[in-house]
């Protein structure tokens, strides 16, 4: 019997843990900047890891700025 349960959205669903979520981004970050101290002989990799950390990092400062001035809930 296809469709017995509700059909709800993901903004209707219980939210996550905020810290955990910041936590678990700082933790990614410092593995990305970790990674760039290894075996590889290109400068790409380096880039790749420097600007995917850096974008979160901005990810998490913007979140915490748009929080601290009421635009986030």
């Amino acid at each position: 019997m296809a469709g017995s349960e509700p059909v709800t959205s993901p903004d209707q669903r219980k939210p996550g843990s905020r810290k955990a979520a910041r936590i678990g981004a700082v933790v990614t970050i410092l593995a990305l900047l970790s990674m760039l101290i290894g075996n590889h002989t290109g400068r790409i990799e380096d880039i790749f890891l420097l600007v995917v950390a850096g974008g979160l990092a901005l990810i998490l400062v913007g979140d915490v700025v748009l929080r601290r001035n009421g635009l986030r809930s």
